[in-house]
């Protein structure tokens, strides 16, 4: 298993979580990137996407990839950071490890339709914990994810760092990451 593809060609992804990447993700780095992602999507027959319309994810992380490609990766990791400010997320909870807990929930909430994969928080310590990450899509993105999950629900005075600890890699082929995370 690698990034970019789906585990199953039956899933298919939101049409509000496509619009909110494209258009609050990608347009708060510039019109330019919110352009490219559009005509990504319309390379792959998705054009003007609609919130309530469901997308094949093949079609969406084709999108993504050729975004991705002409982006440099710490792009993908600072939109992965940003999904929990402009994305429908659970919110009846205001702790680290809830929020990371609920990165599962939000995923579920967005894809349907067959094997979608995952995310797995095990909390290890007091102010630490582990995210395995087992989804088509590229280790910046998931990175960014989870630090900003962990930052939007830590104390002010927290600093956040996650690392990739897991002995598997989807970079190298494996169909899992794992990420330790403080706060």
């Amino acid at each position: 298993m690698v990034s970019y593809e789906a585990f199953d060609q039956d899933v298919e992804i939101n049409g509000q979580t496509v619009l909110t990447i494209v258009n609050e993700g990608m347009g708060k780095f510039s019109a330019a990137y919110q352009e490219r992602a559009l005509n990504a999507l319309a390379d792959e027959g998705i054009t003007d996407p609609a919130p309530d319309e469901w997308y094949p994810q093949q079609a969406w992380l084709n999108a993504f990839e050729a975004i991705a490609e002409e982006l440099q990766p710490h792009v993908l990791d600072r939109l992965g950071e940003q999904i929990p400010d402009v994305a429908e997320w659970p919110n009846e909870f205001d702790t680290v490890p809830a929020g990371l807990q609920s990165i599962d929930e939000a995923y579920q909430r967005n894809h349907r339709g067959g094997e979608i994969g995952w995310y797995r928080f095990e909390q290890t310590d007091d102010r630490a914990g582990t995210v395995t990450c087992y989804n088509p899509y590229p280790c910046p993105f998931d990175r960014g994810l989870i630090r900003g999950v962990a930052k939007h629900y830590a104390s002010m005075d927290s600093f956040v760092f996650i690392e990739e600890t897991g002995a598997t890699c989807r970079r190298n082929g494996d169909g899992r990451c794992t990420y330790t995370v403080y706060w």
